[in-house]
């Protein structure tokens, strides 16, 4: 080495050093103006909360972040980290009293992470940058600053893994001690002949080779695709939430589009096709297109049964099989079209049955004045019962005053001949339409499964709302009888036998989206044939099925008054007081949310979802709808509370297995010359609206979902529930968060953490005598499998999309199967797909 390399040598490092230390400066001051720019848009928010008589801590905070940032390019470094300290504990305190004063709850962290994250985070790298800035190399502050920050990730990753979700080892060995008969009560076996198992909709069955001890063992044995995807049909909100039907040796399947597939329950090879050929223009209509099941029936003939005349191979080219002359036709599986017509198809091999109806096909259209293919039209399947397909429709949403009729009818399962007609304003169901009348307009409908008992001979219909579901200054006294009730009607002629309504005139949306439940019970003492009746507002009432009264108590509580301008609201409203509330966070009272609820990912989402909460009208569930231009929240929401999934009954451990969504809407009534957009019927579709026309009535309306401008819920996680409630007691037994953050996350960005949070859910619950409950219905794309007497997750499948259907289970050639729909859902905007996912034990 020269001279001059030696004597240059020491210079490299030290402008090395000079160089990061520059690097450290400017760190140090852009991350402190970062934070007194998040300062200075957190004081100003807090100021406008603080004015509205919220909480102080966005204006001192944001002071304390200004104030920090300032005064550190002031070059007055000890001040400010010490005010950017102030900042970070005063978040955590105020976090932690905040999350505390609403009851603590695991899930809750992730609303602590979120008050606090940020905040911290940006503080700490500032402080890091001002001490690598001022210290040199290899000084013990710099070791112990970075051994603190390791320390730190290590607790978060630690905490991250205390949280993850992961299955459990069941909490006692399985015994089937009382096998359940199938049929006995109402509970499916072998097959599942319905949308819930049976006629009586309790989503159970006894089965038990898949129980608590083998679950954890399950494996996919094969996956079915329909090739039904939305793909081309971007004006068309597609969601199948099918339940596939098993009858002796076929699995049929459904498609948003209503194909129907007939499916070899072992391997899952199609045996046979249907596609109805559904325009799309039948589908716009709908909130999204869906096929929740299809019906069978069985005319009990054995001319019928030989299956080598019936199953029979489709022909290339032809859409379903072509008939074969001379085939009877006496095993019917029926699927419900968009465009309002009831088909009748050969159960074995899959071709138009000729007899029924006309040519095979009921024109579900006749007599409703529909104005438009698919304003009304059915989604959910028939029932079977009594000889006769019962059926009501969906109608949609905040059309128009006069919409389609909510008639709920009922057909000759052999002939298709109408033999009644149900609705709120038909004295007589019986009574013949005159030529070319229709069906009393805008009348509550019946949108989701009918449930029957043939033993009883009474149908029982869970009705929605009449025409506009927002205002309802024009209903007349027995549309409100009728709405949001579950009424009871003679099996044979369609006659009222008793009505009990859950809302009284219901401005808000909240049908009885769940059918009705058939159980059996002892009431002081005496066995009572019940119907258990799951709501939108989180009650859980208890009927007698014979007359409709109450068994268990229900009180009249006090409701928000001023409704809006030409409406009224109803003093009271029935609550269930012997169960708990499901409608948000699952807890004996009705959950009422408030400003501490609010919920971002910073301080800035955060304040704005505050101030948003404090410029809505919010005074409860029944808070009227509002002309104010902030709005009302409708909380637990449109698609909150217990909706079409239904629950699911134990009869053995005599447990209600229910899932709810805890997720708000933001609603605001327009007055009718702010509406331009027209009304299905008049010219218009609903995917064009902005503003839902509301038509007959003063008022257009909007009810956007409350989201933060991350597209997060404004309102704090859990977003969605499963709960087991004791159907003797009342007792609430358990209650979880359902989902995870794992394919959802702020500007639709998948998280990929497996945080229990819960999420918004559609689908219900499969129950088993094996001590199992199977759920999908959450945003993440799981097939769930818990132990119904305890809660704990022991087992999950990962789905190809998402799961918004409700699971069932069968057994064929002595192997249980557990089959769940996977097609997504394009209003949840979950994974999209066309899936038939089938999962089984090890041979």
């Amino acid at each position: 080495m020269t001279t001059a390399d030696a004597a240059s040598a020491p210079a490299l490092p030290k402008a090395r050093r000079e160089r990061q230390r520059r690097g450290w400066r400017w760190t140090y001051l852009a991350l402190a103006a970062l934070l007194a720019l998040l300062g200075l848009a957190t004081f100003a928010l807090g100021v406008a909360i603080v004015t509205m008589g919220g909480t102080w801590y966005y204006l001192v905070a944001g002071a304390l972040l200004l104030a920090g940032g300032v005064l550190a390019w002031r070059d007055r470094h000890l001040p400010a980290l010490a005010l950017l300290g102030g900042a970070v504990v005063l978040t955590g305190i105020w976090a932690l009293v905040e999350i505390a004063g609403k009851g603590w709850m695991p899930a809750w962290i992730i609303d602590l992470a979120g008050r606090t994250g940020l905040v911290t985070a940006l503080v700490v790298a500032t402080g890091l940058a001002y001490l690598f800035w001022r210290v040199p190399p290899g000084a013990a502050a710099r070791r112990w600053a970075l051994g603190g920050v390791a320390a730190a990730l290590v607790a978060v990753v630690a905490l991250l893994a205390a949280l993850w979700e992961r299955t459990q080892a069941p909490a006692t060995r399985f015994a089937l001690s009382a096998p359940v008969a199938p049929g006995a009560g109402g509970e499916a076996g072998a097959e599942w002949g319905t949308f819930g198992g049976t006629s009586a909709n309790r989503r159970f069955s006894t089965l038990s080779q898949i129980n608590t001890d083998t679950v954890a063992d399950l494996e996919e044995a094969w996956t079915f695709r329909t090739r039904d995807t939305n793909e081309a049909e971007g004006r068309v909100f597609y969601s199948s939430q099918n339940t596939p039907v098993k009858i002796g040796d076929l699995l049929y399947v459904c498609t948003p589009s209503n194909q129907v597939f007939a499916l070899d329950p072992a391997t899952g090879e199609a045996v046979w096709q249907f596609d109805p050929q559904v325009p799309s223009r039948a589908k716009e209509p709908l909130f999204t297109a869906a096929c929740r099941a299809v019906a069978y029936h069985d005319d009990g003939d054995p001319a019928g049964r030989d299956e080598a005349v019936s199953r029979m191979p489709a022909v290339p080219g032809v859409i379903g099989p072509v008939p074969r002359e001379g085939s009877n036709c006496h095993r019917r599986i029926f699927v419900a079209t968009a465009d309002g017509r009831l088909i009748a198809l050969d159960a074995l091999g899959g071709y138009v049955c000729r007899s029924f109806g006309n040519g095979g096909t009921v024109d579900m259209t006749e007599g409703m004045g529909l104005r438009a293919d698919g304003f009304a039209s059915n989604t959910s399947g028939a029932t079977v019962a009594g000889g006769l397909l019962i059926l009501g429709q969906q109608v949609s949403d905040n059309q128009r005053r006069d919409a389609p009729s909510g008639v709920v009818r009922a057909w000759d399962a052999v002939t298709g001949e109408l033999r009644w007609a149900w609705d709120a304003l038909r004295p007589d169901p019986q009574a013949p339409l005159a030529p070319g009348a229709i069906y009393p307009r805008g009348t509550p409908n019946a949108w989701n499964v009918i449930t029957a008992d043939e033993g009883l001979g009474l149908a029982f219909i869970g009705t929605g709302n009449a025409g506009a579901d927002q205002w309802g200054g024009n209903r007349t006294p027995e549309e409100d009888r009728f709405t949001d009730a579950v009424v009871a009607v003679d099996l044979a002629t369609g006659q009222t036998r008793w009505v009990f309504t859950t809302v009284i005139h219901d401005v808000w949306d909240y049908d009885t989206g769940a059918a009705p439940m058939l159980l059996d019970v002892v009431i002081d003492g005496a066995p009572r044939r019940a119907i258990m009746q799951a709501t939108k507002t989180g009650n859980i009432f208890l009927l007698d099925a014979l007359t409709g009264q109450p068994l268990r108590p229900v009180e009249r509580r006090p409701t928000p008054q001023g409704p809006a301008p030409g409406d009224w609201v109803s003093p009271w409203q029935p609550q269930s007081s012997f169960f708990p509330n499901i409608g948000g966070i699952p807890q004996r009272e009705p959950e009422e949310i408030d400003a501490r609820h609010a919920f971002g990912l910073s301080p800035i989402d955060a304040a704005l979802c505050r101030i948003s909460f404090h410029r809505h009208r919010y005074e409860g569930m029944f808070t009227p709808p509002t002309t104010e231009k902030a709005g009302m929240l409708l909380f637990p929401g449109t698609v909150g509370g217990m909706n079409w999934g239904g629950g699911g009954f134990d009869p053995v451990r005599r447990l209600l297995i229910v899932n709810n969504t805890r997720f708000p809407n933001s609603v605001v009534l327009h007055p009718r010359e702010e509406v331009e957009d027209k009304a299905i019927g008049s010219g218009g579709s609903r995917p064009d609206q902005a503003i839902a026309p509301h038509l007959g009535t003063p008022f257009g309306v909007t009810r956007p979902t409350w989201l933060s401008v991350l597209g997060m819920p404004c309102n704090s996680p859990p977003w969605g529930f499963i709960s087991a409630i004791n159907i003797d007691t009342g007792e609430l037994v358990w209650s979880k968060p359902l989902g995870t953050g794992f394919d959802t996350g702020p500007l639709g960005i998948p998280t990929r953490l497996k945080i229990p949070t819960g999420t918004p859910n559609l689908g219900g619950p499969l129950v088993t005598a094996g001590g199992v409950t199977f759920i999908a219905a959450a945003q993440d794309n799981f097939l769930r499998a818990f132990e119904t007497a305890t809660g704990r997750l022991l087992w999950q499948g990962r789905l190809p999309a998402g799961g918004q259907a409700g699971p069932m289970t069968y057994e064929h050639n002595g192997r249980q199967y557990v089959a769940v729909t996977a097609t997504g859902h394009d209003r949840f905007e979950t994974t999209p797909g066309d899936h038939v996912v089938v999962y089984a034990l090890p041979r």
